[in-house]
Parts: C-alpha cells; structure tokens; sequence
C-alpha cells in the first residue's frame, strides 16, 4: 500500500512569543483548528460555513483586496462573487416592485400581483438551484460512499505583512473533491480514533462499488473509481440544476400565490399571525405545484409545466445512473500473475 507523507499532528509555527509558543501545549489555542481537518456535512456545518464565507466575502476579503494584501488569493476572490450574486437578486426582486406606486389603482394592482410573484421566482430559483445538487450528491454517497459535497476546514499559513506579525494562519472552507484533478485523498483515511485501520473508509467504499472485500490496496484500487464518480456527478449537478431552478420559477409564477401575499407576514414576534402565513405558504406551495403540473389555456402552454418536471426528473434519474456505471474495472492481478516462477531472477 503506498502511503501519503503527511504528519497529522505537525503545526508549523512562527513565533518568538513564548505565550504562543505554549498555545500546542493546550495553554492558549485561538485556532479553531490545528490543521485540515474533515467536517461533518450536516446542515449546522453547511449553514455555518456558508455564514462565515459570506461575512469574510463582505468585510474581511474586500479590505484585504482593496489594499493589495499579499495574502489575497484567489479563493478569497471566488468566495466575493457571492455578493453580487445576492446584490444583483434583490436588484431584480426591486425592478419588479419599485414602479408599482406611480400606476393607476387598477394597474397598480396587477403589476403589484406579478411583481411580487417574480420576486418569489428570483427567491425559489436560488433554493431550487442549490438544493437539487442534493438529488445527485445523497443517492450517488448512499450506493458509493463517496460524498461529492465533504467540506472540511484548510488551515492557510499566511505571509507577515509587517514586523510585529507572527503564526499569521486564516481558515478556508473547501470540499474533499472540490478539483477533479487534486482530490484531496488523504483526507479519506481513517484517524486512530474512530477507525480500525487507517484503510477502512476505502475498504467500505471499494465494497460498495464492487470492487471486491480485504484487498491489500483498496485505496489505491478505490481512487480512479472516485475520481470518475466525482467528475460525473459534477457535470450531472450542473446540468439539473438548471433544470430545477426552472421549475422552482414556474411554481413561484402560479396565480394562487396572490392569497397567500395578501395574508402573509414576516413580523416573527406577531406569533399568531406568523404561524398562519407560514400554515398558508405550505398550503399554496402544494396548490401551486398542481396548477404548474396541471397547467393552463391549450396548446404547448398546457404542457410545458410537464415537460419540464419531467426533464428535471429524467435528467436527475440519469445523472445518477450514469455516476454509477463505469468502464474502470478491478485489477484481479495478484504476484502470481505477474511472477513467472519458470523463470530466474537476478536481485541487484
């Protein structure tokens, strides 16, 4: 079995402190984390991550760019495109709404009705975005074991920007399989606390995907199987996502959301009150699903709510059967194979 060089437990430290230098010893740790480390993917981590990127995207990564940090890389830069991502959505929910107060009463209405349901469009697009890339990644992790989406915690050793600066480190937040190309396969072992051997999460994945049981190398037997369950499930998550953001608009234009603007609330402290539009937005969320799939007027209009759930769907169902079937099959070689005992060797 070939074995990555690593040393878990090292921390590079760059201190002249002696109070720092202590802080190994369990003394004073202000790190939340030592070194890379796995996390859990719940949705406490998920929500946690994604509240730490987007408060890092709109104060910390914007000041450090602005004053030409060496330390500003690129993962900073991609983390800030999710700011104007949200900016632009909320410029849109307000170019629907913003000119209703200059209409005639009559026409106010109307564009007021439409306005607010391209608003929810904009809102269910992002969900329905997001949330179907669980419709490949669940599936694909119950029947491989591979999760596409495992974040984990990069400790980044930074450059000092002036004298006084020491153990300058910061905390990025990736994905195990966040590249294709550098899958972070150390990450996958198994730690001495909570595995029997260090290749156990391979060995249960290697299981999974027929690969067959008690291999020497299942890691090195698993990692080409990863990799290509990873690129495929990427392509599959790119293209239903779209597809699913579509709906989401299609169930968010349906005329029965008017009820539910004219009742709903988002004042959390009126408790009555906020419970019965959040009772209501279930109610016409199920309404608006079957106005969508049902469809109105004749033609292809009656249809199209159809066709696109059913493009969602099928799309989805294929996505995840096309990440389980794979060209790359077991090596069966054993010593045996490869060794001809007819013949004399010579060891130098």
């Amino acid at each position: 079995m070939i074995l990555p060089i690593t040393n878990r437990n090292s921390v590079l430290k760059f201190s002249s402190n002696k109070r720092e230098e202590n802080s190994d010893n369990g003394e004073e740790n202000k790190l939340p984390y030592t070194h890379d480390t796995v996390l859990k993917n719940n949705f406490s981590n998920r929500m946690r991550i994604g509240i730490d990127k987007l408060t890092n995207a709109m104060t910390v990564y914007p000041a450090k760019g602005l004053k030409g940090s060496k330390n500003a890389n690129f993962y900073e830069f991609l983390t800030m495109g999710n700011v104007p991502y949200l900016v632009g959505s909320a410029m849109l929910m307000a170019v629907f709404n913003t000119a209703n107060k200059y209409y005639m009463p009559f026409d106010k209405k109307a564009a007021s009705s439409l306005g607010k349901r391209l608003a929810l469009g904009v809102v269910f697009y992002g969900l329905a975005k997001n949330i179907s890339k669980n419709f490949i990644t669940q599936p694909v992790k119950w029947m491989t074991g591979v999760d596409t989406e495992q974040p984990y915690a990069k400790v980044q050793y930074e450059l000092p920007e002036s004298i006084n600066d020491t153990d300058i480190t910061s905390i990025e937040y990736h994905k195990v399989s966040e590249s294709a190309d550098f899958i972070r396969y150390d990450l996958m072992y198994g730690k001495e606390d909570n595995a029997k051997t260090r290749n156990e999460p391979y060995d249960k994945i290697a299981k999974k995907l027929g690969l067959g049981q008690n291999l020497n190398d299942s890691d090195q037997e698993a990692k080409p199987r990863i990799r290509e369950i990873v690129i495929k499930s990427a392509t599959a998550k790119n293209i239903i996502s779209y597809l699913w953001a579509a709906t989401g608009v299609g169930l968010a234009v349906q005329q029965c959301w008017d009820k539910f603007f004219n009742v709903a609330t988002l004042k959390f402290w009126q408790g009555e009150k906020f419970a019965k539009s959040a009772l209501t937005f279930v109610k016409t969320l199920g309404k608006s699903a079957a106005d969508f799939y049902k469809g109105e007027g004749t033609g292809m209009s009656k249809y199209a709510g159809k066709a696109l759930l059913g493009a969602a769907v099928l799309s989805t169902v294929a996505g995840v059967v096309n990440v389980m079937t794979s060209d790359i099959k077991p090596s069966k070689l054993d010593s045996a194979d490869i060794i001809e005992k007819s013949r004399k060797y010579v060891v130098n």
